[in-house]
């Protein structure tokens, strides 16, 4: 099964958490992606991608709005990304990514965590050198070699291309995703992207079991709780769904 199924469980994982955390989450986004690049759709790709997914997620109207009305009307708002690297039992890794308007508070919440979960925090760079940064586009309609020619018509490379079951999945550059939509699209106009992401995927995974298996799924449990986790990635197997 090919890698673009792990991003799919991950975004299911997300969809799932409490709808409270995920309102707030796509509210954040939104009004920095906003902030950031305008609050037309059409003149800000990635405000247009994040109000796109927000739909798809059964996000009300009424917050999306909000968070674009916000920077219409002045307000001035700061969210910082942030990364926490974690080693956890048995050669798991995870690496946490925030976006908080409080750095203090996301790395007390991250800290409490590890401390009850007896696992360890990494230095920058000790766990992200084991995952691919990477886009991944998935849609259905073009073959592998139409998909090919419509990106190097458009002058980008990208990193992969595999089929699932008739759907292309294409994995590139973070900076390239929202030019590899558009190269798509114009090769197929009314297509539709089945995932759309930017992610980081493990090089390589592990199966854990007993004990090293319950801490670590304590670990994301505990992390889903937690108000500015935006995603967990991890290198770990993991057979149902949380």
């Amino acid at each position: 099964m090919g890698r673009a199924y792990e991003v799919r469980k991950a975004s299911i994982q997300k969809t799932g958490a409490a709808k409270a955390k995920l309102y707030s989450m796509y509210a954040r986004e939104i009004y920095q992606a906003a902030k950031n690049g305008g609050t037309e759709l059409e003149g800000n790709p990635t405000l247009k991608r994040l109000v796109d997914k927000a739909k798809k997620e059964q996000v009300p109207n009424d917050i999306v709005n909000r968070a674009i009305e916000k920077v219409n009307s002045g307000a001035d708002e700061t969210y910082t990304s942030t990364n926490y690297e974690i080693f956890g039992p048995s050669g798991s890794t995870a690496i946490v990514s925030c976006l908080t308007d409080n750095v203090n508070r996301s790395v007390s919440s991250i800290r409490a965590v590890i401390n009850k979960c007896h696992v360890k925090m990494g230095s920058q760079g000790s766990v992200s050198y084991m995952y691919d940064h990477l886009c991944i586009i998935s849609f259905k309609g073009l073959t592998e070699e139409e998909t090919l020619d419509a990106i190097l018509e458009a002058g980008l490379d990208i990193s992969d291309i595999e089929t699932e079951n008739d759907e292309i999945i294409v994995y590139g550059a973070p900076n390239d995703l929202n030019k590899i939509k558009e190269a798509i699209t114009a090769k197929l106009p009314n297509v539709e992207f089945d995932l759309d992401e930017i992610t980081m995927l493990p090089k390589e995974k592990v199966t854990l079991e007993g004990e090293d298996k319950e801490t670590f799924e304590k670990m994301l449990n505990m992390l889903d709780e937690v108000e500015d986790v935006q995603n967990v990635y991890h290198n770990v197997n993991i057979e149902q769904k949380r």
